[in-house]
């Protein structure tokens, strides 16, 4: 195949100027991208020569492939444009998401969105539920026996061991939601928890709901007001706001078992702390929560025999090991960490069983 010039064009003869459209062209021929767009996955980057203006900007673009482009006759007179090799691209041809030396997937308009732990333990065929284990499970136990044990004292001794516990369910919140370290969110918690505490202390056991529901409803608008404020985007917005105040409501229902009454208080705690380390053992999971309730209702039992509760001392661990068992679940969802189960996992059985005692209990 022979080379045929162009007509109107002269390979032996010097092109007019023409400085706009030359000054386009050159522009064309030497621009270099720097960086990769979302098109480097099916577009080799080819780097051009760098030419004078005299000389690219009447070359006409080849219509073959780099790869398949025919040998060049060199005519005299005529200087021929040097051959730049086409560099690949950073992900091999044929290599599937995640191989490449980037670590990125393949490139997509809308983005790549994060695979979260979860998601990947469903995808590899794990359950995305890690139960806390017998050492968060002897920490709420020991939390449990304080609770038990201050109770019938003072309520200002039980105070003690209800602000840890509000504390640990505050910051486990927020964490198992992925959201840390969340200080403000956590900080704004634990004080409705605070407030909701020297609220019963200055009613009174009598006046607990009211005292324990009115600063409830006070932090939801208080979270509220403070992510409108916010200059976040409206899904993370959204998504603190609902954190700020399950974290507010969970610490502040804690307070139940400050407004119970004293006995009632050391029954649930015991029975919670019995059912949650029986929920502990190696044990298949329908036998686990069938062994867990059975236990928490003799520890009722027990516990109301000694306090003078008597037999509704039953109804109460069995209620108790049952909001337990159910906080104990939510500490154990979306494949959470160590640090999950150590707060979380310690906190939400007895945060949860706070309303039933103190239900029962009446």
């Amino acid at each position: 195949m022979t080379n045929q010039p162009y007509e109107g064009y002269d390979p032996y003869q010097q092109p007019p100027a023409q400085p706009q459209w030359g000054y386009e062209e050159q522009q064309y021929a030497t621009q270099q991208w720097q960086g990769q767009t979302w098109e480097t996955q099916t577009h080799a980057p080819v780097q051009a020569a760098q030419q004078p203006a005299a000389e690219t900007a009447y070359l006409p673009q080849s219509a073959y492939p780099p790869a398949q482009q025919p040998p060049v006759q060199q005519q005299p007179g005529h200087v021929q444009q040097a051959q730049q090799p086409v560099q690949a691209p950073p992900p091999a041809p044929g290599a599937g998401p995640g191989e490449s030396g980037s670590g990125y997937g393949p490139a997509t308009l809308a983005g790549n969105a994060r695979v979260t732990d979860a998601q990947r333990a469903r995808l590899e065929g794990r359950s995305p539920i890690i139960e806390p284990g017998m050492q968060p499970a002897l920490l709420t136990a020991l939390l449990g026996l304080l609770l038990a044990v201050a109770a019938p004292v003072s309520p200002y001794v039980l105070a003690l061991p209800l602000v840890v516990l509000q504390a640990v369910t505050a910051a486990g919140w927020f964490r198992l939601n992925g959201m840390w370290p969340a200080r403000q969110g956590i900080a704004l918690a634990f004080l409705g928890a605070l407030a909701a505490d020297a609220a019963v202390l200055v009613a009174g056991r009598d006046q607990a709901p009211a005292a324990i529901l009115g600063p409830l409803g006070i932090w939801v608008l208080l979270s509220l007001v403070l992510q409108l404020r916010s200059h976040a985007d409206p899904d993370t917005r959204m998504y603190g706001l609902m954190a700020t105040v399950a974290a507010s409501a969970l610490a502040i229902i804690a307070t139940g078992f400050l407004g119970a009454d004293p006995h009632a208080a050391s029954v649930g705690a015991a029975a919670v702390a019995v059912a949650v380390v029986a929920r502990a053992l190696p044990l298949p999971t329908v036998a686990s929560v069938a062994v867990s309730v059975l236990a928490a209702t003799g520890a009722g039992i027990a516990v109301g025999g000694m306090t003078g509760v008597g037999t509704k001392g039953a109804l109460i661990g069995a209620g108790a090991a049952v909001c337990a068992l159910a906080g104990h679940r939510a500490a154990s969802y979306d494949y959470p960490s160590r640090f999950v189960h150590f707060t979380a996992g310690v906190a939400l059985p007895l945060a949860a069983a706070a309303p039933a005692v103190w239900i029962l209990g009446r």
